[in-house]
């Protein structure tokens, strides 16, 4: 190996040490790679679609033990925060209070029902 490859090994090495430190990698080793929502398993393959979840929303809350964390799929990871938006809104995004049906499709339903 010349010194520039060790250089470069080395250096991989240090980077992945630094990531193993993040947030990501010490929750994916604490928890079995299953989404804790829909129950979802993960394996090497499809691993980057689990996604580490704060359960305070603060991403600067990062326990060692995980107790902030929770893994989920993309899928739950955004309807959580779908929902924490819809909660500041009281209904749907971007409305205020519960969202209202514009459209009732048995409005004429019984005359409808007497044509027959």
């Amino acid at each position: 190996m010349t010194p520039e490859q060790a250089k470069i090994v080395q250096a991989a090495r240090k980077n992945a040490d630094e990531r193993a430190k993040g947030y990501r990698e010490q929750a994916l080793k604490l928890y079995p790679w299953i989404c804790g929502r829909c129950t979802r398993e993960f394996s090497h393959a499809n691993l980057r679609e689990l996604t580490v979840h704060h359960r305070d929303h603060n991403h600067d809350n990062n326990p060692q033990d995980g107790s902030n964390w929770e893994l989920l799929c993309l899928y739950c990871h955004d309807n959580e925060h779908q929902k924490q938006i819809e909660a500041v809104y009281g209904g749907s995004a971007g409305t205020k209070g519960p969202a209202a049906a514009t459209h009732n499709p048995f409005a004429d339903l019984k005359a409808k029902m007497q044509k027959k």
